[in-house]
């Protein structure tokens, strides 16, 4: 796994200089604004400055997506958005030294979403003529009318201040798609060697996705914004065997980000397969774990999968209104008079936020699907649940329980031929405002369990009951790393869980971990996301035994 900014290190074991900043800082950096004394977030952070030496769309691209806004509101239109996407993928994968697969893909086309006589219709091609998208224009607009007349209410959008000229670009150095294959699988069988030379791994498979994606969005609200969006993926799993036959894995050792080719560079891969190695070996000789009540040290490497699954999902708006039932299931945190400014979901140190402005999130941007500025915003302040995560047309719905009439930003299509819908920002757990590294909160536990790393996990249709496990597990005993420990999972409940966190690291133990696809609605879409956080101690948690 990547470490926190405090315990990362080089190569040969030498510690990185990583900058240091306060809770206040930390919290300014990623766009909300925290007054001295206050309880009160600043919920829209400014819009993104609109770069003039980014690049602007396409002239012809420009055309037809405005020509596809005139189309939908010649048919009756009265608001409609267009969506012009390439977006490009690569893959490749090598198992010890070898490369089993290479990919590659492309696709382009244009979406039109169209808001008439109150309700929703969409329409795509993969055609880029103004012939097929004045057909696609006025058959969501036809799609509209047909839905009207089963719409359970009329759909009415939050106000926002149009960009007539937004450019944004996905933060990096260096375009993955510009990195040579032959470079890509270089590095991974320089990784997989050095895995290998650890005696007693066998088996050794390590991959490399990279994504990218160039989205020209219009709306009749007179927005057009240009983005690229760039993501890296790296994976790897080394398996140990012992000559009985037992085996064990290390994987899940880094995270996807929306980066380019210099974060796979600085994870150093091969640098690090001798310790993820032998983590496996030791994972293979480890004892297996007693059952019981164990106080619980969640590294950021593992923590992230579970705000994701039990902070990040059931504060979905349409989620928590059943929108999503049949397919992805409902929310504990509903109805939204009854819970939002009232139920407390943990303790007070802790404080999430909804944002898509952290560098180096998978779900950062500039502007949403709908031309909404990125912004930050509390979800749950001080350990109370405030808001949930809103489009323009979800604003309205709960806007007299929080006072926030403009949408969060939250609206996302999968691609061109998707129509955009709520998905999740980056969610993130906010570190604690005393200093506490790593060893802090180790030294703070006298009978406990460290997971490192994502391992499997099972959560309820209301994201009420849980069970996740890791990759690493280390016995903590008189605030000490004691053992390794295996076939460890922890199971609760939601609310129970949260408030039985008892400290929180600071912020050098910040670790930004992320998903590559998160599914959701019908037809399925997904996204990426990341989830920051610390590190964190749970008191009192129930340990199952997995063998």
């Amino acid at each position: 796994r990547p470490m926190p900014r405090e315990t990362r290190r080089g190569a040969a074991g030498t510690p990185v200089p990583q900058p240091s900043l306060d809770r206040r800082q930390f919290v300014k950096a990623a766009g909300v604004a925290l007054a001295a004394g206050a309880s009160n977030w600043g919920c829209v952070a400014p819009p993104p400055e609109t770069d003039q030496t980014l690049p602007g769309p396409d002239p012809a691209e420009r055309d037809l997506a405005l020509y596809a806004l005139d189309e939908a509101r010649s048919a009756g239109a009265k608001y409609a958005d267009a969506r012009i996407s390439r977006h490009w993928t690569e893959s490749v994968s090598a198992r010890e030294d070898r490369i089993t697969g290479v990919s590659k893909s492309d696709s382009y086309g244009i979406g039109v979403r169209a808001l008439a006589s109150g309700a929703w219709g969409f329409a795509a091609t993969r055609e880029l003529t103004r012939e097929a998208v004045a057909r696609v224009a006025r058959e969501a607009v036809a799609i509209a009318r047909a839905n009207d007349r089963v719409a359970p209410a009329e759909t009415t959008l939050a106000p926002l201040d149009p960009v007539p000229d937004g450019r944004w670009v996905t933060p990096h150095e260096i375009d993955p798609f510009d990195v040579p294959i032959e470079n890509k699988a270089d590095l991974l069988f320089r990784a997989n060697a050095a895995a290998l030379g650890v005696a007693g791994v066998r088996f050794v498979s390590s991959s490399i996705g990279s994504n990218k994606e160039s989205r020209l969005v219009a709306t009749t609200d007179g927005a057009l914004i240009q983005q690229t969006f760039i993501r890296v993926n790296p994976s790897m799993n080394i398996t140990a065997v012992a000559t009985a036959g037992d085996f064990a894995s290390c994987g899940s050792v880094a995270d996807p980000a929306g980066r380019g080719w210099e974060y796979v560079v600085g994870l150093d891969l091969p640098g690090n397969a001798p310790r993820w190695a032998e983590e496996a070996l030791m994972k293979l000789r480890a004892p297996s774990v007693e059952a019981g009540t164990w106080d619980l040290v969640l590294h950021p490497s593992n923590l992230w999968l579970t705000i994701h699954e039990s902070i990040g999902h059931p504060t979905e708006l349409d989620r928590a209104l059943g929108y999503e039932a049949n397919y992805a299931g409902t929310s504990f945190l509903a109805p939204p008079d009854q819970v939002l400014n009232r139920f407390q979901v943990g303790r007070e140190l802790m404080t999430f936020i909804g944002n898509r402005t952290e560098e180096g999130g998978c779900a950062t941007v500039g502007w949403d699907d709908e031309g909404v500025a990125a912004s930050a915003w509390p979800i749950i302040e001080d350990g109370i649940f405030v808001n949930y995560q809103t489009t323009r047309e979800q604003a309205a719905w709960i806007a007299d329980q929080t006072g926030v009439r403009n949408s969060l930003g939250c609206a996302y299509g999968q691609d061109w031929s998707s129509m955009p819908f709520q998905r999740m920002p980056n969610v993130s757990l906010m570190p604690g405002a005393e200093d506490l590294s790593e060893a802090d909160v180790i030294a703070a536990t006298d009978h406990g369990i460290l997971v490192e790393g994502r391992g499997s996990y099972s959560i309820d249709q209301q994201r009420y009951n849980f069970q996740f496990s890791g990759q690493v597990f280390w016995e903590i005993r008189h605030g000490r790393k004691y053992q390794m420990l295996r076939d460890v999972a922890y199971v609760g409940r939601t609310p129970d869980f949260w408030n039985s966190m008892a400290m929180i690291g600071g912020p050098g133990t910040y670790y930004l971990g992320a998903s590559s696809g998160d599914a959701k609605g019908q037809p399925v879409q997904s996204n990426a996301v990341s989830h920051g956080c610390p590190i964190a101690l749970f008191h009192d948690v129930d340990i199952i035994n997995t063998a």
